[in-house]
């Protein structure tokens, strides 16, 4: 890895750093070390940084603010780029709004609101960038980013950028074509908007943020919400009728506020959390037969147990 990383810091494409702690860049603050992590400083250095992974041929992934992220205690191998400052404006066309990958999704979507479009105000409480957002297909408050995407600016790892339109994207529950057929990172967004009374958008928006600060508890690290909806049934309830809230390994906790979030009460490991995890599934599928998915990503090299 010197060699990548020695030649990265020759191209002058941001902050690069070796062994840098991935809990220091996670929601829920747990996370061994990355290889190499960069931060670029714009979509000129990404594509340089890019070109330098295939040249290399070594592995890689994205992060945006690191929500919906359970990074391996013993770290990631290869290149994490962070999509932050170089990445983070947005213009308004219209209805249309462009936004970079790195954009804070709450943020934008207090912003937007506030200039009287509707359409973002599910977003105002959920945390992460407009790039993981896109990526993981986020939603709340019975909508989702396939309802409101037109077109995604992506770059490949094999270092094309293209434009995906949203059938492109494959959006389903929670899920995109970028996560298992076509990985890459989204550098850009368009999403289509309606115009509409300003106050109502900003009251619903303040509604949505309000009823998530009372129901979830973001005052304590967390990652979102850790398992996938079994739809109809909701993760949450199966896991409180289940009697599990409060039920803790090591330093990670199920939330006594919402069943369906794990919290690191103190000095919590990844493999905490894993272990936490299998013993919701098993506990659930024991008692109602219901197999439950993971909606946080599980990245990282593999926990010798």
């Amino acid at each position: 890895m010197k060699e990548v990383i020695d030649k990265l810091k020759s191209l002058d494409v941001g902050r690069v750093l070796e062994n840098e702690p991935l809990a220091n860049h996670t929601t829920i603050k747990i996370g061994g070390p990355a290889d190499s992590f960069i931060e670029p400083d714009s979509m000129q250095s990404l594509e340089k940084i890019m070109k330098v992974i295939k040249e290399f041929g070594v592995n890689w992934r994205a992060i945006g603010r690191g929500s919906n992220l359970l990074v391996s205690d013993l770290g990631i191998e290869g290149v994490v780029i962070k999509l932050g400052k170089g990445l983070d404006n947005y213009i308004v066309e219209g209805t249309e709004v462009r936004s970079g990958g790195g954009v804070s999704l709450v943020s934008l979507s207090m912003q937007i609101s506030r200039q009287g479009l509707a359409g973002l105000e599910f977003a105002s409480g959920i945390p992460g960038s407009v790039g993981g957002a896109v990526y993981m297909n986020a939603g709340a408050h019975g909508s989702d980013i396939s309802k409101i995407l037109k077109s995604a600016r992506v770059l490949f790892d094999d270092g094309t950028i293209s434009w995906l339109s949203n059938e492109e994207m494959e959006f389903s529950y929670r899920t995109s074509i970028l996560q298992k057929k076509r990985p890459g990172i989204v550098l850009e967004a368009v999403f289509s908007l309606q115009e509409g009374n300003r106050e109502e958008i900003v009251e619903r928006m303040q509604n949505n943020k309000n009823y998530r600060k009372e129901t979830q508890p973001y005052n304590l690290p967390c990652a979102g919400s850790i398992f996938r909806n079994p739809l109809p049934k909701y993760a949450g309830q199966l896991i409180e009728d289940a009697g599990l809230k409060g039920h803790s390994i090591g330093g990670a906790k199920i939330s006594e506020m919402h069943g369906n979030f794990i919290v690191n009460a103190g000095g919590a490991r990844a493999e905490d959390v894993l272990a936490l995890i299998q013993h919701v599934k098993d506990t659930i599928f024991d008692k109602y037969a219901v197999e439950m998915e993971t909606e946080v990503e599980i990245i990282g090299r593999p926990l010798n147990n």
